[in-house]
This record gives structure tokens, sequence and C-alpha cells, in this order.
């Protein structure tokens, strides 16, 4: 049967894609090895450089986010190295394991998946490798399965403390665009990426942004790469083009959604991350529920991982939602499949879309006659009026 209305799309990433975007998306195909295509193509080869916050190269892959890690790691290792990896959630869980098959040695710092990495065990565990036989030190900037994002610049500093060589990859791929994140500054050698998430874009391509360290590392690492090498690409960005075929009208999209963010600021995107983050957990408060992250200063701005009380299963109450509220919420994943539900507040996103989730929540939590307080919903509202949106200059 029908359901009236608009569906809301509030798992976190894909993101719903804007209007704008679908437009850029439509527009006729063109040659990609034609003279016009170099406008395109260096207008958004440098617009992502200014959303990594890096004038290092940036490369865009055809592929998910998945392919973005595989080439992070094969042009910057060798079989056999040893990286020192964070298991923050099911997202770290699954990095480790393409390490594994590409015949990498990843070292395991565990959590239990509830907080970022802990950069005093990231420092230990460097501290301890005095032959540096640890290579680089993989870190997911925001766990999209359990809300918690990881301190860039304080395992850097963490790295930077005790001297240690290895190289500082990082997955940002639900945090570029939603979440601070500064390339240059904090000293990351490779980023990964997506464009399904922050940047409002449909699944399709992702991102390596690659410092001088990462690039110095590639003339030595001896993993197969034909596919992800990234000097075929770097070459033929240069001059605006790629050295096979690109996800063309992805690639209109990407430029408009760099636009979108420039319009309204990087700073404030971020500002409204932050506060539409802390407005929904003041309603799981308000609800008597608990966040997954259990730390303040690391939950997510990019989406919520609400844990549902014990002896009551998660996916039945996503299931109820949609059911009746036409809304999708995003799963739990492995170690918390059935224990959580996440609600992302990510990308195109504003006040009223938010009132609209919490409340087609707060009504499937007493459809689905899972036990909690009513107000949430208040409580949500009542901090988005006495919390003003930011307004800062546009970047």
């Amino acid at each position: 049967m029908r359901q009236a209305g608009r569906h809301f799309l509030q798992i976190p990433g894909p993101s719903a894609v804007p209007d704008r975007i679908l437009r850029a998306i439509a527009m006729p195909v063109i040659d990609h090895r034609g003279p016009g295509f170099a406008e395109i193509g260096n207008r958004v080869l440098n617009g992502i450089q200014s959303i990594f916050k890096t004038k290092q190269p940036v490369i865009i892959y055809p592929a998910s986010g998945t392919g973005a890690w595989e080439a992070a790691l094969v042009n910057t290792l060798s079989a056999g190295d040893k990286v020192l990896m964070v298991e923050t959630g099911h997202f770290a869980f699954l990095w480790q394991k393409l390490a594994d098959k590409l015949g990498l040695k990843p070292q395991i710092i565990e959590t239990d998946w509830r907080r970022g990495a802990d950069a005093a065990l990231i420092e230990e565990a460097l501290k301890a490798d005095t032959n540096h036989l640890i290579k680089a030190v993989c870190v997911v900037h925001n766990e999209t399965s359990t809300g918690a994002t990881s301190q860039i610049k304080t395992v850097r500093a963490a790295m930077d403390g005790v001297n240690h060589p290895a190289l500082l990859l990082v997955d940002t791929i639900s945090g570029l665009a939603s979440a601070d994140f500064r390339f240059d500054e904090w000293g990351v050698d490779v980023a990964v990426s997506g464009s399904q998430k922050g940047l409002m874009l449909p699944p399709g391509l992702s991102f390596n942004a690659v410092s001088e360290r990462a690039l110095a590392a590639n003339k030595n690492a001896s993993l197969p790469n034909a596919y992800w090498q990234w000097q075929d690409m770097i070459e033929a960005n240069q001059r605006g083009y790629f050295p096979y075929t690109p996800a063309t009208n992805l690639l209109f999209g990407l430029a408009e959604a760099i636009d979108m963010l420039h319009e309204e600021g990087l700073d404030n995107v971020f500002a409204r991350h932050q506060r539409h983050a802390a407005a929904t957990r003041s309603a799981v408060t308000a609800w008597g529920m608990e966040v997954q992250c259990q730390l303040d200063a690391e939950c997510s701005p990019v989406l919520t991982a609400v844990r549902v009380p014990d002896g009551t299963d998660a996916d039945h109450l996503r299931a109820t939602i949609l059911e009746h509220c036409n809304m999708s919420l995003g799963n739990g994943l492995s170690k918390v499949q059935g224990k959580v539900f996440r609600i992302g507040h990510l990308g195109d996103f504003n006040d009223v879309m938010l009132m609209g989730t919490l409340s087609g929540i707060e009504m499937g939590l007493h459809l689905a006659g899972v036990p909690h307080q009513t107000g949430g919903t208040q409580a949500a509202l009542d901090y988005l009026k006495t919390t003003p949106r930011a307004q800062s200059k546009a970047a």
C-alpha cells in the first residue's frame, strides 16, 4: 500500500541527495577525453582540496569507500608490513579484514565499541615498537557503527611525541564535510572518504588525500596497485583528466556539492551538525535511553547510536518505524546488532527535518512497546529554541 508523504532517509549514509545535486547529476553525459572535460575535472580536483583542508593532491576514484581503503594501503605499504589499527567499531574491523587479505599484519588495539581511538594506547604501542616495524597507524575518524569520533589531532601528537615514523592513515568516510577535518594541520598522511555522506551525493565516488610523506612511501611500496595506482591518477589529474573512465555525472554533482558547502560556510556546516547531534542526545536522555558513545567529547556530529533497553530488539523498533512512519533508521552492525539503532543527522538537514525524525522515533517507541519516557521530542525542541544557529562568515 502506498504511503503518503516523503520517505525519511535517516540512516547515517547514504544521506538524502538535495535537488540541486540531483539536477547537476542529470547533465548530459560528455566526452571524458574531449577538450571541454578539463573544466569540470579541474573544478572538482581543486575544490575537493578545500573540503579536506589541504594543498596536497586528492585522488578521486569511481568506487566506494572500501576501494579507497584499499588504495590507501596498497599505495603506501608492502606485503608483511605491520600496521597498528584501532578497532573502534564495525568499519574499523572491516578495514582490518581488508589489511589481512592484502598480506599486511595488523596489530589491533581493541575497544568496547563505545568510544574513539585512545591516543595514549597508540602512543604506548608505538613506544614499544623500538625497531619501527609498524609502518602505518590506521584510525577511523567517525565510526559510523557507534557514533563515536576519534581525535585525530591528538593521535598525531601522540605519534610525534614518541618520534615514530609510521604514516597516519585516517578513514573519514562519514566524517568529511560533516565533522571538522583538517588534513594538513593535523598531519594526516592519507585520508579516505566517500561521496555518499557529508558530500550529499549518491554512492560511487571515493577519495584519497595524500601527503608528501605518503607520496615518498609510495615509491617503495610493493603491494599490487594497478587500478588504485596514485601516480597514474596524479599525472592525468594535472591536466584535469583521469587515466580511465571517471564517474562523469557524479563529478557534476560533486562540483555542486562543493559550491553548496562553501555557500553555507564549512564552519557553519560543522556547527549545524554539532547542534543537531546535541539536540538528538537531549531527546535520547529524556526518553531515559542511552547513547552508545560514552564520552561527550567523542559523540559524533554525524549520527547518534541509541542503545535499546535489555529485552527489546532494535531491529523490531526500526521495522515498526518504517511501517508506520515511513522512515528508515540505521541498524546495529555485528557486535551491536539488535542492540542499537542509529539516527543519521547529516548532510542537507535542518531543524524541522530533525524534529520530524525525532517525532517519528518517539511514536515508534510507543508503537513497538519499547520502555521509554515521553518528552524526548520536546526536549530536543527546547534545545533548538534556546541554542541559536551559527552565523559565521561563509568560506
